[in-house]
């Protein structure tokens, strides 16, 4: 079927089977069987065809654009798959949040490594929105990040950790600005052992009688998904259960 839908997405981008022929090296004739046989084991038209021109249906629209991601995720499954047998080096990009600290983190690159020698690890760490844009951009394959915005379906978002906001009074580039009562920094809980207590007051940060908490993700794009970055993902999950 893999063929058929190479066949099919070249027919609706050219709008022509005679085109879509051509520039998939077959004849029309046997281009059109491909397409006849294609509907009848969905069992659903495709394409409605009028004289020499067509319509693409909802269901063909449909299936155009599913196909186009399935088809991109099988090559990337050969491509990868061709390069573990040919014993080429494989690197995973993967990126941390810088403010979180990196103890669970390099736990998780450590347990990896010793279980993928032969896969080279490429780290990246920065803000939230600087590792937004590195995985956007497709520099980094798999982000480790608080969430800031509405999940999305174009990422995979596995669920890592969540932690306690507090207010304080913190880093020595603000202690002036607070310490004379002049404003107070948010943090979240893991940052509570970088502050002097002595001199901090911290207090939680509510929404009624509702404590906020950040939660953290690894993500990763839909269409990049692959066997390394699952398991990198799954190992930093566990190492916060």
């Amino acid at each position: 079927m893999f063929q058929q839908m190479q066949y099919f997405i070249a027919i609706v981008n050219n709008h022509s089977f005679t085109q879509a022929a051509v520039d998939c090296h077959i004849s029309q004739s046997a281009i059109s069987q491909q397409m006849k046989e294609l509907e009848s084991q969905l069992g659903v038209k495709l394409l409605n065809r009028k004289g020499r021109s067509f319509e693409v249906t909802e269901a063909g629209q449909y299936f155009y654009i599913h196909s186009q991601d399935i088809l991109a995720d099988v090559d990337q499954l050969i491509k990868k798959t061709i390069k573990i047998e040919k014993n080429d080096e494989v690197e995973l990009r993967v990126g941390y949040l810088r403010s979180f600290g990196t103890a669970e983190f390099l736990q998780t690159v450590s347990k990896f490594t010793q279980e993928f020698p032969k896969v080279k690890i490429k780290i990246s760490s920065g803000t939230h929105e600087e590792l937004y844009e590195l995985l956007q951009t497709g520099k980094i394959d798999l982000n480790f990040s608080d969430q800031r915005r509405a999940l999305s379906n174009e990422y995979q978002n596995e669920f890592l950790t969540a932690s306690e906001f507090v207010i304080a009074k913190s880093y020595d580039e603000a202690q002036m600005l607070i310490a004379s009562n002049q404003g107070y920094l948010i943090i979240n809980q893991r940052m509570r052992t970088q502050l002097d207590k002595d001199i901090v007051k911290m207090i939680s940060l509510v929404k009624g009688d509702r404590k906020l908490i950040q939660n953290y993700y690894a993500y990763w794009q839909a269409n990049n998904s692959g066997y390394y970055i699952e398991t990198f993902a799954e190992l930093l999950k566990q190492t916060f259960a």
